[in-house]
């Protein structure tokens, strides 16, 4: 009987996992469905910086900027962004992977390049901290985090552009997972800084003419940095809905293997339990014999 207590109290344990897995599940995905609306409304935003600039590089007017200086990179700042939360399967660890990978291919083309990584949630500070690969420098910013509002993001994104401009770095990179769908996320490396006039090509074939107030070279040094904004907007609202979408898999794992568990256990439960019927009733029926 000991035995079937035993197992009486692991199937309460797993059915009770089973429940709150399934119920973080309703809240992960709540939470993805939030963060995929956001991402909705940033996106209009960015498109639409995105056709100005296209409309802008497209004239014949001159204009200038700084943050689309290509110079020799010796030295690079990566942003990337992970979950300061867990329970989000493999998440992290993908990151971390797609990070790792970046370095190699750049210290491929530029062996003494120097690395200076900026890791954005708890998780990811964490894996990141512990890299001692030579030459390569991690640096925390205590005030962003991976749930962080525009305000913080405006202030990370600003720090870094006045860090390009002031050539501490050649380039700055983003890390990210790309939401595609709720079951598909996909790892994608960003090039944020120098701004790359590639970007605006999509837009240059279907531009229209326009007359440009005040002139062409002002707006477009004033349009530039709100674009770098909205990219590094678009790429916090992509993490956020990619974790929750990872969260959301790895708690319906989590729930159909505690369902396939409590089945087991419940069979084996009654398995034991007839088999204990059994052996008190061969029991009865031998002291009926007796008698």
């Amino acid at each position: 009987m000991s035995t079937l207590r035993e197992l009486k109290g692991r199937i309460g344990s797993v059915a009770s996992s089973e429940k709150i897995t399934g119920a973080m599940k309703m809240i992960s995905s709540a939470k993805m469905h939030k963060a995929e609306q956001a991402l909705s409304r940033i996106v209009p935003f960015r498109s639409q910086l995105q056709t100005i600039m296209g409309n802008l590089v497209a004239t014949d007017a001159e204009y200038t900027s700084e943050l689309t200086e290509v110079r020799d990179v010796k030295t690079i700042a990566i942003v990337i962004l992970g979950s300061d939360d867990g329970l989000c399967g493999a998440y992290n660890i993908n990151l971390f992977k797609g990070l790792l990978a970046h370095i190699n291919r750049l210290r491929e083309k530029s062996p003494e390049l120097e690395v200076v990584v900026y890791p954005v949630g708890k998780k990811m500070v964490k894996a990141v901290s512990k890299l001692g690969a030579k030459g390569v420098t991690c640096k925390v910013l205590t005030s962003v985090s991976s749930k962080s509002g525009i305000d913080e993001v405006r202030g990370m994104t600003s720090a870094l552009r006045d860090a390009f401009l002031r050539k501490e770095f050649d380039a700055v990179d983003v890390v990210f997972m790309k939401f595609i769908s709720s079951g598909r996320q996909r790892m994608n490396v960003q090039r944020l800084l120098p701004v790359s006039p590639e970007a605006f090509d999509s837009v240059k074939k279907g531009n229209r003419p326009y007359i440009f107030e005040p002139d062409a070279n002002k707006i477009y040094n004033t349009i530039l940095p709100l674009y770098i904004i909205s990219i590094m907007q678009e790429v916090f609202g992509q993490n956020v809905a990619s974790e929750q979408a990872a969260r959301v898999m790895a708690m319906q794992s989590a729930n159909d293997n505690a369902s396939k568990l409590l089945d087991s256990l419940k069979l084996e439960y009654n398995k034991l339990r007839q088999q204990s019927i059994t052996t008190e009733l061969l029991d009865i029926l031998g002291g009926q014999v007796d008698k």
